[in-house]
């Protein structure tokens, strides 16, 4: 699938709700994880590959997670403390930036199957969450840097 730059606008539109649960999403998410994998990415959002719509994968494998979507995400709870870090987005290259983020959130979504779960996460999988989040708000990351930098972090969201 072709990766969406900026600026495209459905980069900065807020998404809708999924509310069909079938095969085709399924499809979606495997294309999407696949598009993710050969772009080096360890995150992509529907809206990134053209869909205005609540879903997104996340792909760290290089830390042994399996790759997993997220229908309909919303984080409930963020923890007060924050960290710094470099971030990039496969939807602006050649852009990094240092962004604070909160260090642990917790997380309300629904699987391919429509079953809702919950969870925490913290470190990198906190950080690629709310970066897909943000991009399902149509918030992109550049509006929350406080430092912008030279460097190519290996992990582009």
């Amino acid at each position: 699938m072709k990766i969406v730059t900026i600026p495209n606008p459905i980069l900065y539109k807020k998404t809708e709700l999924i509310k069909k649960f079938d095969r085709s999403l399924a499809d979606l998410v495997e294309k999407m994880i696949e598009t993710c994998r050969a772009a080096n990415g360890i995150g992509l959002a529907a809206p990134q590959i053209g869909k205005s719509i609540r879903l997104c994968v996340i792909n760290l494998e290089h830390m042994g997670m399996p790759p997993f979507a997220l229908v309909n995400p919303k984080i409930t709870k963020k923890s007060w403390r924050k960290i710094e870090m470099e971030e990039g987005c496969l939807s602006i290259p050649g852009i990094y930036g240092i962004v604070k983020r909160p260090a642990k959130i917790t997380v309300e979504a629904l699987n391919l199957e429509g079953e809702k779960s919950k969870f925490e996460a913290d470190g990198l999988l906190a950080r690629v969450i709310q970066h897909e989040v943000d991009h399902l708000d149509g918030i992109l990351f550049t509006s929350k840097i406080i430092k912008e930098t030279s460097g190519k972090p290996d992990e582009k969201m």
